[in-house]
C-alpha cells in the first residue's frame, strides 16, 4: 500500500516530466534573482549567476511574500502590514506590480477593504491569488484589469496557500487559527471542503503533477499529504532530523528531491521524491531559514536566512555550502 502511494507520490523526475510540469508556482530562470527584504522593507535584484546585488527597490508599505507572473515579465509583492501573523497592527491593503525587466513599479493594485495580503500565487492565465489573513478571504485578480474579481470565504485566517498546477483548487493554511486547510474551487468560486490539521498548519506547497499536497505541521515535525481527488490525509511523513519548527516544503525543479527548511533548528532537510520514507540529508544553513530557490539546473538552491541577513547557497550535488549577504532579512526570494 505504502509503496502504491509514493508511486503516486512521487514528482517525476526525467527530463521528459520536467519539461511537461506546468507549475508556475515554483519558477526559475537565468534572467535574474529577486530577493524580499522584510525587515528592510525592500525589495533586492541580484545578478543570478554572480550572486550578487544589481538593484534595489522601495514599494509602500512591508513586503512579505512573493509570485511570478507565468511569462516572468512582472512580480507581484504585498504589502501585509508592519506586523506579523496575530499582531499586525496597522495592516496593508495593496499589491505592488513589479517590471522584471526595469525594476520598476509599474501599478499598485488596490485591494480595498481586505486586509493583510500575505500567501500568493498564480494559475497558468496568469490569475493571482491573494490570501487576506485579517479578512479571512482568498482574493481572485483579474491579470488584465489587476482588479479584484472574486472575494472567496476561507473560515480562517489564511496565511500561505497552494494552487494546483491546473488551477482547479486551492488549498489555504490558515496556521493556530483553525484546526484544518481549507479546500477552494476556483471555478466554482467557493470554499468546497476542509482538510483536519488538529495541531494547526504552516507551510503548504503542491506536488509538481498537482496529485498531492503537502501540508507542514504547526506543532510537530511532520507533514501531511492530502490526496486532491478526494481531499483526504492519505500519508503523514515524519521528519526524523527536526524536533520542530518545519516552515517550508518545495521540490527541485525536475522533480527529483524535496527540500523542507526548519526555522528553529537552522536546518534544511533533503528528501528523494521517489522514496519520502528514506534518507533524509541535512544542511546546516543560517538563522531562520524562511525562503527556498533554485537554478534552472536544479543543482543549486537557494535558502533565505531572514534572521540574519544571509543567504546559503547548497550544492544539491556534492553537498558544499557557502553563505552570501544578501540584505537585512529576506524572506523568500526566486530566479525568474
Amino acid at each position: 500500500m505504502r509503496k502504491q502511494l509514493l508511486a503516486g507520490l512521487a514528482i517525476c523526475a526525467t527530463l521528459q516530466c520536467a519539461a511537461a510540469n506546468r507549475d508556475v508556482n515554483n519558477p526559475t530562470g537565468s534572467n535574474g534573482l529577486i530577493m524580499i527584504d522584510k525587515q528592510a522593507a525592500l525589495v533586492r535584484f541580484f545578478d543570478p549567476a554572480a550572486l550578487r546585488e544589481i538593484a534595489q527597490l522601495r514599494i509602500t508599505g512591508t513586503p512579505h511574500e512573493l509570485a511570478i507572473s507565468p511569462d516572468h515579465t512582472h512580480a507581484y509583492v504585498p504589502d501585509y502590514g508592519d506586523g506579523v501573523y496575530g499582531r499586525n497592527p496597522r495592516p496593508g491593503h495593496s499589491i505592488a506590480v513589479i517590471d522584471l525587466a526595469t525594476h520598476a513599479v509599474t501599478r499598485t493594485i488596490d485591494i480595498s477593504p481586505y486586509q493583510a495580503p500575505h500567501g500568493l500565487q498564480v494559475d497558468a492565465d496568469g490569475t493571482l491569488y491573494a490570501v487576506c489573513d485579517l479578512s479571512r478571504k482568498l482574493l481572485v485578480i483579474d491579470p488584465r484589469t489587476l482588479e479584484v474579481s472574486s472575494a472567496i470565504d476561507t473560515e480562517g485566517t489564511g496565511h500561505w496557500l497552494a494552487v494546483l498546477p491546473d488551477g482547479s483548487k486551492a488549498y489555504v493554511a490558515n496556521k493556530n487559527d483553525r484546526p484544518f486547510v481549507s479546500v477552494i474551487d476556483l471555478k466554482a468560486r467557493k470554499m468546497i471542503g476542509k482538510v483536519p490539521m488538529p495541531r494547526g498548519t504552516q507551510g503548504i506547497t503542491a506536488a509538481p503533477d498537482g496529485k498531492h499536497v503537502l501540508a507542514i505541521d504547526l506543532a510537530e515535525p511532520r507533514i501531511a499529504i492530502i490526496d486532491t481527488r478526494s481531499d483526504v490525509v492519505v500519508e503523514t511523513l515524519v521528519i526524523a532530523d527536526a524536533a520542530r519548527g518545519l516552515w517550508r516544503a518545495r521540490s527541485t525543479p525536475n522533480g527529483a528531491q524535496l527540500l523542507i527548511t526548519s526555522v528553529a533548528e537552522r536546518k534544511v532537510i533533503a528528501l528523494q521524491s521517489d522514496d519520502l520514507h528514506g534518507e533524509q540529508r541535512v544542511f546546516s544553513v543560517g538563522s531562520q531559514p524562511f525562503g527556498i530557490a533554485f537554478s534552472v539546473d536544479g543543482h543549486t538552491a537557494l535558502i533565505s536566512n531572514h534572521g540574519d541577513g544571509t543567504v546559503s547557497v547548497l550544492d544539491l550535488r556534492g553537498g558544499a555550502i557557502k553563505t552570501i549577504a544578501a540584505g537585512v532579512g529576506v524572506e523568500t526570494l526566486s530566479y525568474y
